[in-house]
């Protein structure tokens, strides 16, 4: 839930829910102010869409018109609880209207879909436009947690009709439908994947712990 990646653009994750939200702000502020043309893009789920930090972060980037992208990865349940035992509200990019900025539904499973609309909004960002809040309606296919068993608050029946719209699974049949890429072509990608993830693995299995004198390293306190 800790990554940070300078040169990959990722200024930081945090596992508090919603808090991703104001961060994005200060680093689009960081954008404008530089007039780089750098886009800021916020992840969080349909649970972080009902924290404060949504509306005030939302209402403030529509003020100040900065170059920021929510993207809600509405994927149907916030750990264990389903959208609709959360909010009455069945579609997150609604709530744009009330900061009056675009709000866009998207078949979250749908790669070129979603590629459209982002390609979209960051244009307007980078256009003095300012933000855009993206929801993706998605699923999660896995438990909220590494070795959970979903099956006490989701049914197997809903599970495998989703299944069935993976998102890789289904770009690949477009790939193939389009002529892109046959099956071949394909099996060679996924081989290509499968090395680099391996190569990772290794890695970080390889890599030594942190000394622990630096355990305060980078601790400040006000």
């Amino acid at each position: 839930m800790h990554i940070f990646s300078k040169e990959h653009g990722i200024v930081g994750t945090n596992g508090i829910v919603g808090g991703g939200l104001p961060l994005s702000l200060g680093a689009a502020m960081h954008s404008k102010l530089r007039k780089c043309g750098q886009v800021s893009v916020c992840f969080f789920g349909d649970g972080a869409s009902n924290q404060g930090t949504f509306h005030e972060s939302i209402n403030l980037a529509a003020i100040q018109q900065l170059p920021v992208i929510f993207v809600c990865e509405n994927n149907l349940y916030a750990t264990a609880t389903k959208v609709q035992q959360a909010t009455l509200c069945r579609n997150f990019a609604e709530r744009a209207v009330a900061y009056g900025i675009p709000g866009v539904i998207v078949d979250g499973n749908n790669v070129l879909e979603v590629y459209q609309e982002a390609a979209t909004a960051v244009d307007r960002a980078r256009k003095n436009g300012g933000p855009t809040l993206l929801e993706c309606k998605t699923y999660r296919q896995q438990g909220h947690y590494v070795g959970e068993d979903s099956s006490g608050y989701r049914s197997k029946e809903e599970l495998d009709a989703w299944l069935k719209r993976d998102p890789i699974k289904l770009f690949a049949n477009h790939l193939m439908e389009e002529k892109i890429l046959d099956q071949k072509g394909l099996d060679a990608l996924e081989a290509e994947v499968v090395k680099e993830i391996e190569k990772a693995h290794e890695f970080a299995s390889n890599s030594p712990f942190p000394d622990p004198k630096d355990v305060l390293k980078n601790v400040y306190v006000a």
